[in-house]
């Protein structure tokens, strides 16, 4: 017989796990590439919006499914129960294999801030004893995520005061041309906001916890729009701040755009601060997603689509253990052999193929549960997150479509041995 996950989680700890995951490394690095993207700071800020109203979409349809099916594996268990068992499968590939990646770039943005010379070093060891904190339970995981939100929004509060206060700042500087050959547009625009979905696209980890949160069906759609609505005032405010005080341009050609930010604004001596809490906010994101990864293995692993050893539930911890270190070991070797950084916008294709099934699984609940409303949000979330998709750097797109398709072929030839038996 199973054992199943043990409910401990109330809105609070969800809502931080959500955070922890949202208000990530991506806060400190992605507005650069969206600002080359987007060729001018009000194109910047719209496609934040834009991305903020898929993840919102994104964020409704998921809630209303997971308060439907409370079980360990988000969108693998939506997916499966309203779709069918490929398009299941397909979501569970898609999260697994992408989040893998998005774990190991998360632990070398790590030792890229502690120590550059020895980053893949650093990366290993950071993978190594937040798996440890994940084996421990999800409710030590949800008391350190809760301590590293708290820092990480002083450190971007710090930033926020820092840039706006400063005499650098200039409410002009919102609207100026980043000045980037080929950047701007529409599709500018919307591959903007493509790679700023991957920031707020952590919620995931919210409804993956599902079999591990008290009253699922009050908890999760109260927790998932909490987080979401959080993360966006922060990003917002740390986008106006930047941009006020670097431009676009400054913001485009910037590797560091919240340390540059502090520099242009006067206070440099808040650089080691905001180098710390970029180190805070990419631990916080690789718990959050060894979390969301191994809950979505453990219930791939009960369908049989991974091996079966990865279902394994500790009897004390009442956590995934076999999924957690088998995850935590793969990301490890990762971290410690591969630049992933070309894999953030693959990683962000996964995510938004991940949601497209989301959207389209919760289109299909009845009226008593979806609605008008429910339907609609779902039917723009889905065209949202195609669109977004398809307007990804043309590499990120093929490498992403290849995994999926790469999954396919071992969905269908798995069946095919499996009816051969």
């Amino acid at each position: 017989m199973e054992r199943e996950l043990k409910r401990t989680l109330g809105v609070t700890d969800a809502v931080v796990v959500g955070l922890g995951a949202m208000v990530g490394a991506g806060v400190f690095a992605a507005f650069g590439p969206a600002a080359r993207a987007a060729g001018t700071g009000g194109a910047l800020l719209t496609a934040l919006g834009v991305a903020a109203v898929v993840a919102y979409c994104n964020a409704h349809s998921s809630a209303r499914l997971a308060a439907r099916y409370p079980a360990s594996g988000g969108t693998y268990v939506y997916g499966r129960e309203r779709l069918g068992p490929f398009w299941g499968y397909l979501a569970g590939w898609a999260f697994v294999v992408g989040k893998t990646a998005s774990c190991a770039a998360m632990a070398l943005t790590v030792g890229a801030y502690l120590w550059p010379g020895q980053a893949h070093a650093v990366a290993v060891a950071a993978v190594v004893a937040l798996t440890a904190a994940s084996y421990g339970g999800v409710q030590k995981s949800a008391r350190i995520a809760r301590v590293i939100v708290a820092l990480v929004l002083a450190v971007l509060a710090g930033v926020v005061v820092a840039c706006l206060s400063s005499g650098a700042a200039d409410s002009a500087r919102l609207w100026d041309a980043g000045g980037t050959a080929g950047s701007g547009g529409a599709g500018g625009l919307l591959q903007a906001a493509g790679l700023l979905f991957f920031a707020f696209a952590g919620y995931a980890r919210i409804t993956t916890l599902g079999e591990e949160v008290r009253d699922p069906a009050r908890t999760i759609p109260r927790a998932v729009p909490l987080a979401l609505g959080i993360t966006l005032v922060v990003y917002a405010a740390v986008a106006v701040a930047s941009l006020s005080v670097l431009g676009a341009a400054g913001l485009a050609d910037s590797t560091a755009p919240l340390a540059d930010a502090v520099r242009a604004a006067g206070r440099p001596g808040l650089v080691p601060v905001v180098q710390s809490g970029a180190v805070l906010a990419a631990l916080g994101s690789l718990l959050a997603l060894v979390l969301g990864v191994s809950r979505t293995a453990l219930a791939m692993a009960r369908d049989g689509h991974l091996p079966r050893a990865l279902a394994a539930v500790h009897p004390r911890r009442q956590v995934p253990h076999h999924a957690e270190l088998a995850v935590g070991a793969v990301v490890a070797v990762l971290a410690g052999t591969v630049d992933l950084r070309g894999a953030i916008g693959f990683s962000s294709f996964g995510v938004l193929a991940y949601y497209a099934i989301a959207n389209a699984s919760a289109w299909t609940l009845d009226a008593h549960d979806s609605g008008v409303k429910g339907r609609a949000v779902a039917a723009l979330g889905l065209a949202g997150c195609l669109v977004l998709a398809c307007a990804l750097p043309a590499a990120s797109a093929v490498a992403g479509a290849g995994v999926l398709a790469a999954g396919v072929l071992v969905y269908a030839v798995r069946k095919r041995l499996t009816r051969g038996i």
